[in-house]
């Protein structure tokens, strides 16, 4: 699944983000709108990680999504 498929599915994919990303409240997944980069920022606030590590979780979760 590429991210556009993502992007387009975001409402079902949510609980998805949530259940990996414990962290993320239905704020932060509704703030970040299906976009990557948004999810990403989210994520290395909640998680204090480097985009490099975030990034690699994401591509991951993306794999996983599919």
């Amino acid at each position: 699944m590429n991210w556009d498929q993502i992007e387009g599915k975001w409402q079902q994919l949510k609980g998805d983000a949530k259940a990996k990303w414990g962290k993320l409240t239905d704020d932060d997944v509704d703030r970040a709108e299906g976009n990557r980069e948004k999810l990403e920022g989210i994520l290395q606030e909640k998680y204090g990680k480097t985009k490099e590590e975030v990034q690699k979780e994401v591509d991951d979760w993306m794999k996983k999504a599919s």
